[in-house]
């Protein structure tokens, strides 16, 4: 079996997948709240920049079709968008300043996987 998680093309980011390619909301919810200002910055400096080839290469599959490699692709995607507002408007705070604890607000399907 390969060691490769990632489609072809996006090898640079297998370090990336043990710990941001996350099946649900609240996995990456908890693992942006848990992350240091450092760790988001690293991420998110890797993923940027790769976002619109990330975004045609899973655009290729129907919904809901994604094969593994792609999938893991996309749950990168995801936690980018999910650590992105608080690199660009928090100044990599990985929790949301000045408001309510965030981990009391669950997603209503966040445990679900794709």
């Amino acid at each position: 079996m390969s060691n490769v998680n990632l489609p072809k093309n996006f090898e640079m980011l297998e370090p990336l997948v043990a710990t941001w390619s996350l099946a649900t909301q609240n996995e990456r919810q908890t693992r942006r709240i848990h992350s240091s200002r450092g760790e988001l910055r690293a991420f998110y400096d890797a993923m940027l920049p790769r976002l619109p080839a990330i975004l045609e290469h899973v655009d290729k599959y129907p919904l809901g079709e994604l094969p593994p490699d792609a999938s893991r692709l996309f749950h990168l995607a995801l936690s980018l968008a999910e650590v992105a507002p608080h690199v660009e408007l928090y100044g990599g705070d990985p929790k949301v300043p000045h408001s309510f604890d965030e981990a009391r607000f669950v997603a209503d399907y966040g445990h679900i996987p794709d």
